[in-house]
């Protein structure tokens, strides 16, 4: 009686530990990969015979820093390209180094540019892609942040000794000069009011993962009570039905059937509340809704299939599997490429991560199917036809082998027991007293105990 809640409770929860502090506690150390573009629009400048070009001097620097480039997936490309990224949820963020990055960091240093060559104050600036993800553009603008400012340092050593350029007026002093370089940060396509500062994607998903879970979790037990292979236990009210003659693979059908509405009833209470009634910003609730369902139907089936396979096990295990894990590798608010390895690994399996990439191709991106809708429809689908192969194959297995959850020799007995109950119930006659007797009555013996 002690052994099991010990024992299991202190695995669960070391688990639940593992998962959850595991993907948060460290996120820069396991850092790897954050998709990040990088635009260089800098034009150069030539002074006299010398052609000079900082801004790909700046690029070169940060694509062969190994620091940098281990940490962050830096894709050089043009700004049209680097948008359209962003636009599919394919990059965190994009570095844009202007066109007259170099005549001004010259302009700067106080040498004569030609005509017409006046330029502003020498400013890279960093894209932030909030609605992918607000803690992953913090990695990458952090990053960023500290390579931008070394690279500062040396291209300003390179002014102030290299270039040796002639005093004009208004040119910038030695310790200007020594940190020439600005960086900024700007919002692009800055998230929709009433979207959690980007975090309602993540909830919904979460809530659709629980759609599924409660639904299967209530279906389960509701049809054992009703088949009799459980009781019905409310407050001081204990019902236990008669089991019925039916054979695992008949009752996961009927639970499975059972889940397609519930899930669909679920789901679109979830959005009907958020939506309707707390105002949560959703442009495309239809397609939102029809997503949900998929997805918390592929999770019901698997939860079922767990608790056909395991019994009563397989409750836990289907926490463990798809919330304790799921939260942990979705991505919903460490990225994946901040998560330890074998999160990573998980990630591609897990569905909480591919309801995510669902629903915030949903809400954030216009539900384009590149930007993660696709993925999620595919992958939901994917888990559903998994769930139901395996459920049909696993319980016809038990069936077949005779694994019945009462055998039927004892299904009979219970049965009989329970139709001759009802007997047992009604009054039976007073037996006379000696008084009343006939001494010369005769009484028959009682019919002998019954071999069941």
């Amino acid at each position: 009686m002690w052994a099991i809640p010990v024992i299991v409770g202190s695995i669960v929860i070391v688990l639940m530990t593992v998962f959850y502090i595991g993907s948060v506690v460290n996120p820069i150390r396991h850092l790897r990969g954050l998709p990040v573009s990088v635009v260089n629009d800098d034009a150069g400048a030539t002074i006299g015979s010398r052609h000079v070009d900082f801004g790909t001097q700046l690029e070169t620097g940060l694509t062969r820093s190994h620091t940098v480039s281990t940490l962050l997936a830096l894709t050089p490309e043009t700004l049209s390209a680097a948008t359209d990224r962003m636009d599919r949820n394919g990059a965190y963020a994009t570095l844009v180094i202007p066109a007259s990055f170099t005549r001004s960091l010259l302009s700067l240093a106080g040498l004569r540019l030609p005509t017409g060559a006046g330029a502003t104050k020498p400013t890279v600036q960093l894209l932030a892609n909030k609605r992918a993800g607000t803690v992953g553009v913090g990695l990458a603008t952090g990053v960023l942040q500290g390579a931008i400012q070394r690279a500062s340092h040396l291209i300003g050593r390179q002014l102030l000794t290299g270039a040796r350029p002639t005093p004009v007026a208004g040119s910038a002093t030695a310790a200007e000069l020594a940190d020439p370089i600005t960086f900024s940060t700007r919002d692009y396509r800055p998230l929709p009011p009433d979207s959690a500062l980007g975090l309602s994607a993540f909830y919904i998903a979460l809530l659709t993962l629980m759609c599924g879970f409660i639904a299967a979790t209530i279906i389960n037990a509701a049809v054992d009570a009703a088949a009799g292979y459980a009781t019905t236990d409310i407050g001081p009210i204990w019902r236990q039905r008669a089991p019925l003659p039916i054979n695992r693979w008949q009752t996961l059908l009927t639970k499975w059937t059972m889940s397609l509405p519930v899930t669909g009833l679920l789901t679109g209470l979830v959005l009907l509340t958020a939506v309707g009634l707390l105002g949560m910003n959703a442009p495309h609730v239809v397609d939102l809704w029809l997503f949900t369902w998929l997805a918390a139907v592929s999770v019901a089936a698997g939860t079922l299939v767990l608790f056909a396979a395991l019994g009563t096990q397989g409750q836990l295990i289907a926490l463990l599997l798809f919330v304790y894990l799921g939260l942990a590798s979705a991505g919903g608010t460490v990225p994946l490429q901040a998560l330890p390895s074998p999160l990573k690994l998980v990630s591609q399996i897990e569905p909480l991560r591919q309801i995510l990439s669902g629903t915030r191709a949903i809400l954030y991106f216009g539900a384009a199917g590149d930007a993660g809708l696709t993925r999620g429809i595919i992958t939901a689908t994917a888990g559903l036809i998994f769930w139901l192969a395996l459920g049909a194959t696993v319980v016809k297995w038990y069936d077949r082998k005779g694994f019945h959850r009462i055998q039927p020799d004892l299904l009979a007995y219970i049965q009989q027991a329970v139709a001759a109950y009802p007997a047992l119930k009604e009054p039976q006659p007073t037996p006379p007293t000696d008084a009343e007797s006939a001494p010369n009555q005769v009484t028959e013996p009682p019919p002998p105990p019954s071999s069941a």
